[in-house]
């Protein structure tokens, strides 16, 4: 189990909101970017979308807030750079940044290992790329296997209020690429077919990739969050739990000894920062 969060490091909001899964995106998409751009990925944007490419051109990201649907981020790998996709993700535009932070980070690592590990098919049986791996993180959370039924696995958390589902059967390519008809896929919420949020992920879909997610959602340690951007139906259904200030320093012998003038105890900070980068403005939110 992760350790609880200590609420004087790291806080972007004034409050805790668990379990994870139903915390609101963030709006910034800086984060997730940052291990690509820290191997030297190349960055292009217009007025708002952002496009991240490998120096190889075998794995791309978009990152679109004017997109034709509410895909906002869009991961796409390549065996050959002018051929079609291997494999494709998407999070819509209320996935919590976090989620995808974990699986650029987890692309990252892959990328630096080379084509074997960030094109590496999944293989049922295998040690290493056998895609039940990806589900074994939710299951040491207690998330429960549901009935399988026609043409679909899908497990649910403990409360119901989150899924993955694992579509069984011939698949067709361009549509998991450009649909909700993929492989598989994540949602949080009260029904599956009106998430709150979702991702997708195709089929070939590296297995590290998607045990990387998976072990991100099911975390139990809570995302911190501003009150006002909690989602409505969070606010009924999540726990919200308040980022207190840091506590004042324990007094000295000298703050209590009456011959030396006592020392001010020191102040919370007035406010909490929010996500910045130092090497261009922040990117836009996504669309609403």
């Amino acid at each position: 189990m992760s350790p609880e969060p200590d609420p004087r490091y790291d806080i972007d909001g004034d409050v805790y909101v668990s379990p994870r899964y139903l915390a609101a995106t963030t709006a910034i998409g800086d984060p997730a970017l940052q291990p690509l751009l820290a191997l030297g990925w190349d960055l292009q944007h217009d007025d708002l979308d952002v496009y991240v490419n490998a120096p190889d051109r075998r794995v791309r990201l978009g990152y679109l807030p004017e997109g034709e649907d509410d895909g906002l981020w869009r991961i796409n790998a390549y065996k050959d750079p002018f051929g079609p996709p291997g494999w494709g993700v998407c999070f819509n535009n209320r996935v919590p940044t976090e989620f995808v932070h974990a699986f650029t980070t987890a692309l990252a690592a892959a990328y630096e290992q080379g084509p074997g590990a960030y094109l590496a098919r999944p293989v049922a049986d295998s040690v290493d790329h056998d895609p039940f791996l990806a589900v074994v993180p939710l299951l040491k959370q207690n998330w429960q296997m549901e009935r399988p039924r026609w043409g679909a696995f899908a497990i649910q958390s403990p409360e119901g209020l989150a899924g993955l589902e694992f579509t069984t059967g011939d698949l067709d390519p361009e549509a998991e690429l450009t649909t909700r008809d993929a492989r598989w896929q994540l949602w949080a919420g009260t029904s599956f077919d009106r998430p709150a949020w979702y991702a997708t992920a195709s089929t070939d879909t590296p297995v590290a990739l998607l045990t990387a997610l998976t072990q991100c959602v099911s975390d139990p340690a809570p995302l911190p969050r501003w009150r006002e951007d909690t989602y409505s139906y969070v606010k009924g259904m999540a726990q919200l739990t308040p980022i207190l200030p840091p506590e004042p320093p324990a007094p000295t012998p000298l703050d209590v000894d009456g011959a030396t003038a006592r020392r001010p105890a020191a102040l919370p900070a007035p406010s909490v920062p929010r996500w910045s980068t130092t090497s261009r403005p922040a990117l836009p939110g996504p669309r609403r």
